[in-house]
Parts: C-alpha cells; sequence; structure tokens
C-alpha cells in the first residue's frame, strides 16, 4: 500500500534589509515579510500575501499565481504599483487620498484591487 504524504508547506521569506531601486524579492509558493522600507524602483512578488512592517514606495505583486485571496499590508502606502492575482492599481491612476502614507491593506473584489486602512488594536497588560 502507498501512503501519499503532502510536502509540508513553506514558510514564508522574511527580508530585513531596505530595498533599494532595482532589487528584486520573489517569494515563490508562500508568503513575504519585509521588516524594511521597500523604496521606489524595487520590487516584491509573492504567490501569496505579502506583509510590509515599513513604507511601501516601490512596487507589490501578491498572489502571482492567480491567488486571488492574497493580500498586501503595509505600515504606510506610498506605492508606484501594487497587484493582486494580476489585477494592479499605480501611482499613476491614483491611490485613494485618505489611505495613502497610511497603514493600508489591499484585497481583490470583484476584480478590482480595494484599498482600505488598517487598523491595530492592541492592548498590552504589563506588570512589573
Amino acid at each position: 500500500m502507498v501512503r501519499e504524504v503532502s510536502a509540508p508547506a513553506l514558510s514564508a521569506l522574511v527580508v530585513d534589509r531596505p530595498l533599494r531601486s532595482g532589487q528584486q524579492i520573489n517569494a515563490r509558493g508562500r508568503d513575504l515579510v519585509v521588516m524594511a522600507m521597500v523604496n521606489p524602483g524595487a520590487e516584491v512578488m509573492s504567490d501569496g500575501h505579502i506583509h510590509i512592517y515599513a513604507p511601501l514606495r516601490g512596487k507589490a505583486i501578491a498572489g502571482a499565481k492567480g491567488d486571488a485571496q492574497a493580500r498586501i499590508f503595509t505600515q504606510s502606502l506610498v506605492a508606484e504599483l501594487i497587484s493582486i492575482a494580476g489585477i494592479y492599481k499605480t501611482l499613476e491612476t491614483g491611490l485613494p487620498a485618505d489611505v495613502r502614507s497610511n497603514r493600508a491593506t489591499e484585497i481583490l473584489v470583484d476584480k478590482s484591487v480595494c484599498i482600505t486602512w488598517l487598523i491595530f488594536f492592541i492592548e498590552v497588560n504589563c506588570t512589573f
């Protein structure tokens, strides 16, 4: 008897350095976490979600292989281009003023990239 065993899922690719113009990062088959700024002219791409814990000023392409459920999360949205599953928005086509330079998440809704505020609710109970 042959038993099929699924391959373990790849963990997220974590990048902890700023990305400069001309640099590209591609997280094939997994999510991407960027801990530093994505500068203009830099590009981050993932088959899954993209999390950027710094300003996004370059290009971000989530769901590169067509995953319409993929999302982009960023601390400061000033992107040249954002794309989910091949549907994109550019700086030229206009990013909503109310989310520009703010925490934002991008999702695909009815074949259109929808950009919304990303609000964090953090409760910290510290006792020393």
